[in-house]
């Protein structure tokens, strides 16, 4: 894949984290990789001159490139350690079974313990996660612990032997980080209650337990237990702190397809995910579109049979949003919580993002396509020799000739272009001269054109009747581009359009969608030079209120218009407030030349 062929594709890629994976023209697999932020990541490949190698053969031999979206970077990582370990691709590093991401398990004994190991045993006990690192765990667990007191010792107990006295409490009792079950001093039902609310933390249930502290802290509010409230407060916040875990949790999801699905009008997109002990072990997208009134049932069961049999899956179970004919032997969940509506709102977000892409692009070709309709329109009625892709329009802005100024809109593809809107001051023209203030910003904006090398448009359109066009035309025949530029103007009155050396102006029909576009070109023009002349005499307003007084200099007039926003903020504050800024006596000067001065 060419660094071109990649920038036709790249704003395909999301803004968000996942794992991306390469393929050469075989479709073989070649490199497995996880973003924060795909599209950066993946760009980084293709835009950089500086990468070793390696690298740059990976890059020769890609021929297609497929993500997959996650809810975090942690995710990503997670699904990349089990995409490498499934696939062994060429370019990356080969990572054995034995190095493995670490669990938490929450082990089937009476008081059960919670602590972490890399070894799953089937011993009937809770192990969740993987988790992307020890440093997690052990936040985790730092968290807990802040939370639940839980015993940290291996002692069996059974009641026999907590009845005999054998054991005894530990340091961890006494520091309050246990309650003694060893001793009898905490009963089973209340210890299995904490386990609950800690198993509720490891699969992200945080709304459950903060219910729970929030009933707590009500009890004890109303027993007027106000240091325990202040407990369970301290606890409420740490929980509204803590990162929740990964998507990729529960290893009892074993050999399960997991199938989501999202349409629009025109086609139907099925997110697929294979999942193997709690872990994403493949994922696909596909669009399938409508021909008929298929129901969306319909083209879920066709997604289901496609991928399946695309991705030689046997699964015993699938996940589905809705029901849909399946075969008898295919055994269907439809998640409404849980693990497997986390792992079906994730096959989802993959499907959402390529329809949403799909339906972006199409509605870009369809406004492009508009946006020509209207530049042949334009085209054909102003007689011009190619579209006009490129418009500019300006006009004039002045009251009895002060603050003259003038503007120059630009519409590219029957839009406007506001990074290349430009707003002159007239320097060469006084008094209320609109034909000379026309010639001269036309003549300053070509001649800057040439000199800067840039692209000169296709069309110019002057606001006002054919003495302003003339003016124009002038300022062009000066600057050595008249003859190269389209250029015409547009009547206020009766919307008629001039062009030079035709003594008649064109009428173009009021419904014509050409005529529009050179009204809203008009307008923003217009618009556009108000909007600066208005700034303009702003601050010559200013500027004339607080100019020329005895006392009254720069850094003073900055500092009063800082502190009341205006020159009326300083009138309403009155002299006392002012005084208190400035200083008495300049405050005096000031407000004795507003009396002898009528008010601007």
């Amino acid at each position: 894949m060419t660094p071109e062929a990649f920038k036709a594709m790249e704003l395909t890629l999301p803004a968000k984290p996942g794992v991306y994976r390469y393929y050469d023209e075989t479709g073989q697999l070649l490199y497995v990789g996880k973003a924060k932020h795909l599209r950066k990541r993946v760009s980084s490949y293709f835009n950089k001159n500086d990468q070793g190698a390696r690298i740059r053969m990976l890059v020769r031999k890609i021929e297609r490139i497929e993500f997959t979206i996650t809810n975090s970077e942690q995710d990503a990582l997670l699904l990349e350690n089990t995409l490498i370990k499934e696939h062994q691709p060429k370019y990356n590093v080969n990572l054995k079974d034995g190095k493995t991401y670490p669990y938490i398990c929450v082990k089937k004994e009476r008081f059960p313990r919670i602590f972490f190991t890399r070894r799953k045993i089937n011993d009937g006990s809770t192990y969740l996660g993987p988790y992307p690192s020890l440093g997690k765990v052990r936040s985790i667990f730092d968290f807990i612990k802040s939370l639940y007191p839980i015993r940290t010792c291996s002692y069996n107990l059974s009641p026999s032997n907590i009845a005999a006295g054998k054991f005894k409490v530990c340091l961890e009792y006494h520091l309050g980080n246990c309650k003694g079950p060893c001793e009898g001093l905490q009963d089973e039902a209340d210890y299995m209650e904490s386990v609950q609310q800690i198993i509720h933390i490891l699969k992200g249930n945080m709304g459950v337990v903060k219910q729970h502290f929030k009933q707590q802290l009500q009890d004890h509010i109303a027993e007027l237990a106000f240091e325990k409230a202040e407990q369970v407060r301290i606890k409420l916040e740490a929980i509204d702190a803590f990162t929740g875990r990964s998507t990729v949790v529960n290893v009892k999801i074993d050999n399960v397809d997991v199938f989501a699905y999202a349409e629009n009008k025109y086609e139907s997109v099925i997110g697929y995910l294979q999942v193997g002990q709690g872990m994403i072990i493949r994922s696909k997208t596909i669009v399938l579109q409508k021909k008929l009134d298929e129901t969306k049932e319909e083209l879920l069961l066709i997604g289901i049979q496609t991928l399946q049999k695309e991705m030689e899956s046997e699964t015993a179970e699938i996940i589905i949003p809705f029901e849909t004919e399946l075969p008898e032997h295919i055994s269907y969940t439809i998640p409404q919580a849980g693990d497997k509506k986390k792992l079906l709102d994730l096959a989802w977000k993959n499907a959402a993002y390529l329809l949403e892409e799909r339906n972006a692009g199409r509605d870009k070709r369809e406004e492009k396509n508009a946006n020509l309709r209207v530049l042949d329109q334009i085209k054909e009625d102003f007689r011009l020799q190619e579209r006009p892709h490129h418009i500019e329009c300006f006009d004039n802005s002045n009251i009895q000739g002060s603050s003259p100024v003038a503007s120059c809109v630009v519409f590219r593809n029957a839009r406007p272009s506001k990074k290349d809107y430009r707003h002159f001051n007239i320097k060469t023209v006084e008094g209320p001269d609109d034909f000379s203030s026309m010639k001269e910003i036309v003549g300053r904006r070509y001649k800057r054109i040439q000199e800067e090398g840039a692209s000169l448009p296709q069309l110019i359109v002057i606001d006002g009747g054919k003495g302003q066009l003339g003016a124009a035309v002038e300022a062009l025949k000066e600057v050595g581009v008249y003859g190269k530029i389209a250029i015409c103007s547009i009547a206020k009155r009766l919307e008629e359009i001039y062009f030079p050396e035709d003594p008649l102006p064109l009428h173009i029909s009021k419904k014509s969608e050409s005529l529009r576009i050179i009204q809203q070109l008009r307008d923003e023009a217009h618009r556009f030079a108000i909007t600066f002349h208005r700034q303009q005499r702003s601050k010559k307003s200013i500027q004339s209120s607080l100019d020329g007084i005895a006392g009254i200099g720069p850094a003073t007039r900055q500092l009063l218009l800082k502190t009341f926003k205006s020159v009326t903020g300083i009138r309403e504050a009155g002299e006392e407030a002012v005084a208190a800024v400035v200083g008495p006596a300049k405050a005096k000067a000031l407000f004795s030349h507003w009396e002898k001065q009528p008010e601007e």
